[in-house]
């Protein structure tokens, strides 16, 4: 695994041994970057779910101002804070150890640009914290919410959240579904009451 593009490009990241990360690979990692290429530079960018840490790294490299690296498994937040340093990113990187979901109430920005999460397939995590992300302040109209999934998984149900899916990419056994909030959000809440 490797910085794709930016500062960074080329320096290798380390990676955690065993099946408990699934790094995202580097043709689907630079698929989703020449997607989010306009986004990046000067972006607050979020990597819940962070596994190694590649996904936050990589929008680093490229020009993000700030990334916060969230991970409760303490072998893959040690992975991430070697990288950020082997990479020379660490300054601009907020590592919380923590679980995704109780993370939220930590970060500190007026808004955030982009949320990437990648979390573990079939347990439901996509939609508890979709559910969270709703009432967070630095979710705006302008937050671009991206869920790594398997292809099967449907996401139908986040406009109930006040949410809307504007563009899916599909690979062979997954996909990134790019998420916002529905600029008609208030009408869809009255709606609901």
């Amino acid at each position: 695994m490797r910085v794709i593009a930016g500062k960074a490009r080329r320096l290798p990241l380390k990676t955690v041994p065993g099946y408990d990360t699934r790094p995202t690979q580097d043709i689907t990692k630079e698929t989703l970057f020449n997607i989010l290429m306009p986004d990046i530079p000067g972006c607050v960018f979020v990597d819940l779910f962070s596994g190694t840490g590649g996904i936050g790294i990589e929008a680093l490299s490229r020009g993000a101002r700030k990334a916060y690296f969230v991970e409760q498994s303490p072998k893959a937040m040690s992975c991430i804070r070697d990288n950020l340093s082997f990479t020379k990113l660490a300054y601009q990187a907020v590592t919380l150890k923590m679980d995704a979901a109780g993370s939220l109430h930590h970060i500190f920005e007026k808004e955030v640009d982009i949320i990437f999460m990648d979390p573990p397939y079939g347990q439901g995590l996509e939609r508890q914290i979709l559910t969270l992300l709703k009432d967070r302040s630095y979710v705006t109209s302008d937050t671009l919410v991206i869920v790594e999934a398997r292809l099967e998984e449907d996401f139908s149900y986040v406009t109930e959240l006040g949410f809307e899916v504007y563009r899916e990419k599909k690979y062979k056994t997954n996909k990134h579904v790019f998420i916002r909030r529905e600029q008609n959000e208030e009408s869809s809440l009255s709606g609901q009451l």
